[in-house]
Parts: C-alpha cells; sequence; structure tokens
C-alpha cells in the first residue's frame, strides 16, 4: 500500500520532522508492506524547505514556493504523471495521503489568491489529483478521516478487499475462480449496493464468452464501484437476516440473533456482535455458504474495525 512517507516517521516534512500515525504504524502495520512516497523529497526540494502552497490562476492552480515565488507545477505534474504510472504498474492495494497537503491532500486542500487570502478550501492536491485522475477506482484516504471509525473500517474493507481481488487475478485464473471469488463476496457486495452486485454478477456469468482481459478489467470495476457505495445499517440489518435465514437452529437461539440484529440496527450494539454470533452458529456442511463468506472477516479480526456502534 502506497503511503504519504511522513505517515510511517520519516522525518521528510517542511520542518524536518514527521506526522507518524499510530494506527499505520502500529495497528495496521503487520498486514502491509508500504510504498512511501513523498512528492517534496523526490522533487528535489529537500527538508527543511520551503512551505509551499497551490495558488489561484486563469490555468488552473499552480504550486509555487511561499516566500521565495518559484513555481513548482510542471516540475510536480511531471513527478505525479511518472509516480502514478509506477504505482499502477505495482498494483498497490490502496493509498494513505497526508492530510491537507498542497501536494497530497486529497480533501479541503486551499488555494491562495494573490494576496494570500484564501479563494476555495475544496481542492485536492496537486500529486494526488493526478494519481487519483489516473487510478479512479483505487482505495484512498488520508490520515485525519482515518481517525472516525467508519470511515477507517470502510477504507480498510476496500484495501483487503482489493488484495483479493489482486491476488485471483495476478494467478491463473479460470471463469470458475471468478464464479468461486464472486459467490464468497455476496454478502459483503450486498451491504454495499445490491444493484452494482447484480451488475458485477451478469460479468461473472458471461466470463466463458470474453477474453480474459476484457472480464478482469469489466469485473474489477463493477467490484470497486459497489465497495466504494457506502454501507449503512440498514443494508447490514438486510445481510445478517438473509444469513440468518439460512441457518438451521432451534427456535429460542432463533430468537436471539433475530434479538441481537435488532439491537443492531436500533444502534445499541456493533456490527461486530451479531456477525461474530452468526459465524459461531455457522456450523456444518449445510452452513459452509453462510460460514465461507468475506462478509464475515473482510479484514483481520485483531484490527478489531467493526467495535463501533452505527451511528
Amino acid at each position: 500500500m502506497a503511503v504519504s512517507s511522513c505517515l510511517l516517521g520519516e522525518e521528510v516534512r517542511y520542518n524536518g520532522g514527521h506526522s507518524r500515525d499510530r494506527f499505520l504504524t502500529g495497528d495496521l502495520d503487520p498486514y502491509v508492506d508500504w510504498v512511501p512516497v513523498c512528492p517534496e523529497m523526490e522533487a528535489g526540494l529537500g527538508t527543511p524547505r520551503e512551505t509551499l502552497r497551490q495558488e489561484r490562476s486563469d490555468d488552473g492552480p499552480r504550486l509555487v514556493t511561499r516566500q521565495t515565488r518559484v513555481d513548482l507545477t510542471d516540475r510536480m505534474t511531471e513527478l505525479a504523471g511518472r509516480r502514478a504510472a509506477e504505482l499502477a504498474r505495482l498494483d498497490v492495494d490502496g493509498y494513505v495521503f497526508k492530510a491537507k497537503s498542497p501536494t497530497c491532500g486529497i480533501h479541503g486542500v486551499p488555494v491562495y489568491r494573490a494576496d494570500g487570502t484564501p479563494a476555495d478550501r475544496r481542492n485536492r492536491g496537486l500529486f494526488s489529483g493526478i494519481v487519483m485522475e489516473r487510478s479512479p477506482l483505487l482505495p484512498v484516504e488520508d490520515e485525519g478521516r482515518l481517525h472516525d471509525a467508519l470511515l477507517r473500517e470502510s477504507f480498510v474493507e476496500r484495501v483487503f478487499a482489493h488484495a483479493r481481488l489482486r491476488a485471483l487475478l495476478s494467478a491463473d485464473w479460470r471463469p470458475r475462480d471468478l464464479v468461486t471469488f464472486h459467490a464468497r463476496h455476496k454478502m459483503q457486495l450486498l451491504a454495499h449496493d445490491p444493484q452494482l452486485y447484480r451488475t458485477a454478477g451478469r460479468v461473472v456469468a458471461a466470463a466463458g464468452g470474453h477474453p480474459r482481459a476484457e472480464v478482469a478489467a469489466r469485473y474489477t470495476d463493477a467490484f470497486q464501484r459497489t465497495l466504494s457505495t457506502k454501507a449503512t445499517t440498514g443494508k447490514n440489518v438486510n445481510v445478517l437476516q438473509h444469513c440468518l435465514g439460512m441457518l438451521v437452529l432451534d427456535p429460542v437461539r432463533r430468537a436471539d440473533l433475530v434479538d441481537v440484529i435488532d439491537a443492531y440496527q436500533a444502534g445499541l450494539v456493533p456490527l461486530s456482535v451479531p456477525t461474530t454470533l452468526l459465524r459461531h452458529h455457522a456450523r456444518g456442511e449445510a452452513a459452509a455458504y453462510v460460514r465461507d463468506q468475506t462478509y464475515f472477516s473482510p479484514f483481520p479480526d485483531a484490527l478489531r474495525l467493526r467495535h463501533h456502534v452505527p451511528r
């Protein structure tokens, strides 16, 4: 996974410091091979260095140094295009950018007028904008938004799903392998977007009649677009109820699970409670389909990302 170098603790910030992120370098680190990127350092600016900002112009935002007024737009644009191509070849599973950075921010980057007052605070960084434009389906986030439990769960879920799909498509796969993959991800995809799940399913159903490269591209598009749609409490409840309906349980245990699902829907317990109980009861050959669903383990349990109460 690509990441702004400063978030890993590398001292590459403008002031010679870093912005080490505890989640990235702590909980997530054992599961990730990091690809650190610092566009300012790669552009030869060094550290400590003069701060940068985006300034409004007739040709769009320009990246300039604050004091000496050096325009770095062309240099950074060339670097971003080259690095975006390299990351696409690596097929990284996600990218965590430095929040608010004039090069790497993905939300709320200010663009200034010539007099130094903000003209717009809704821009992206020059570097990150090009990377995202070249790889529109890549899971991306900034470390600031990852402090939100729901956004953190959503991003990490997409990263691990991307990795599973990459592993499949980089192997000598056959249409039947894609059928199995799609079936295992059914509940996870339904929790995001049932309509796009069906779109992906049509790609799978027709896979035998098209070139593999075409099928892979079309399925990747549908799969990633599905997961980029927000999973809601209501859609999770539908999935939980669907899974419950496939289990053979005595009336008491079924009633208990219904109560737990209702408690999740009411915002009284986190999603980890009903999913853990359903997985526990999915025993025996008849429950294998439910037990094998990625919905119940979309990422390592040790990350504890489903322990927040829905809002």
